[in-house]
């Protein structure tokens, strides 16, 4: 693993490498979209992170926060992009950890109806 001490990495490179967006430029897309903070305040793609900075993520319904431990400019498999970052991100409140409801269908009931199928997607959360 290629790291950088005590320097400063481009956040949309930072995001990339420690794997929290498939692309660099969904990274860039999403902190020109204001999903991304770094240490309180909105960033731009072009904004040099540090270790030790807070960058707190949109994704999707989840905000997560984490501190950068390490910069890194290569993008590695998940087990070295783990050790980027520390994940401060609080456990989600007992309800939301609940799984969906199991649906299934008996053996031999045949295809869902279209309505039984919008139903089935509702109760997964679709």
């Amino acid at each position: 693993m290629t790291t950088v001490e005590d320097r400063t990495l481009r956040l949309d490179k930072w995001l990339w490498a420690a794997r929290f967006y498939k692309t660099r430029s969904l990274a860039a897309k999403a902190c020109d979209g204001g999903k991304v903070d770094v240490n309180g305040q909105s960033a731009k793609p072009h904004k040099l992170v540090r270790s030790g900075d807070r960058i707190t993520l949109s994704l999707s319904s989840w905000r997560r926060e984490v501190r950068v431990l390490l910069l890194s400019d290569r993008r590695g498999p998940a087990s070295e992009a783990r050790v980027l970052y520390e994940d401060l991100t609080p456990p989600p409140p007992r309800a939301a950890r609940r799984t969906a409801p199991l649906v299934s269908r008996p053996p031999g009931a045949g295809r869902p109806t279209k309505r039984e199928r919008r139903l089935l997607d509702r109760l997964r959360g679709g």
